[in-house]
């Protein structure tokens, strides 16, 4: 077994946080009448993807009929079709849709986490239940060796990671920061609640990804003109 194996097997096995447990738990079992018949996952993730990648993706967490019910992060649900669609079209996926876990989806270049990953009540953790969560992602980072950037979605999963990298970073859409040998970038998660308001529109958000596929196909050594000092 890999380190990142055996990572993923104590993820799927962690009860740190009670409230969170017992929500997925109680999701799996209450269901919804369009899934009454699927089998729930009803754990907690991990990430998946390219153990060789240059590029992370960093979410808040599963949705509790998406990720939570099928078994894999932003799969299932709203949010992940946008974020696989993206992908896909900038040559990060091998297809434009992500509905199950055993759908052959095969990720290049690309490593999809979450900072935190059980589904939370009304997608809002606790600072504890996100701190329980962070020393995943710290190892997880540790052993994807050749990550280049890290695309944030959402101002939870930036600040985080700001404040895993004892950072000073603003949040905005589109801002990028170089960090050490690396980039990170922060995005307004897909989600319903930005998407169908029209908070994040298709332009923006497929130029993020735009952007990240001409850095890495030129080594990752483009320096953008809006890209800003990292404040320690």
């Amino acid at each position: 077994m890999s380190s990142l194996d055996a990572l993923n097997k104590r993820i799927i096995e962690c009860k740190e946080c009670p409230r969170l447990i017992k929500y997925i738990d109680n999701i799996s079992k209450r269901k919804i009448k369009r899934y009454k018949e699927y089998q729930y996952w009803g754990k907690p993730l991990h990430g998946f993807g390219d153990n060789n990648a240059r590029l992370l993706i960093i979410g808040l967490a599963p949705a509790a009929h998406g990720g939570n019910r099928t078994g894999r992060m932003f799969t299932g649900d709203s949010s992940g079709d946008w974020l696989i669609k993206a992908l896909y079209q900038t040559g990060f996926a091998n297809k434009d849709e992500s509905v199950d876990r055993y759908d052959g989806l095969i990720l290049n270049d690309a490593y999809i986490t979450a900072v935190v990953r059980c589904a939370p009540p009304q997608n809002k953790p606790t600072r504890d239940e996100i701190m329980n969560c962070s020393k995943y992602l710290i190892e997880e980072m540790s052993l994807l060796p050749n990550i280049k950037i890290i695309l944030t979605l959402g101002s939870i999963a930036f600040n985080t990671f700001a404040k895993l990298n004892n950072l000073r970073l603003k949040f905005r859409h589109g801002l990028e920061y170089e960090f050490s040998d690396k980039m990170i970038i922060a995005s307004y998660h897909p989600s319903r609640q930005n998407t169908q308001t029209r908070r994040l529109k298709w332009d923006s958000w497929i130029s993020i990804f735009l952007r990240i596929r001409s850095i890495l196909d030129q080594n990752g050594n483009v320096i953008s003109s809006n890209s800003a000092s990292i404040v320690k």
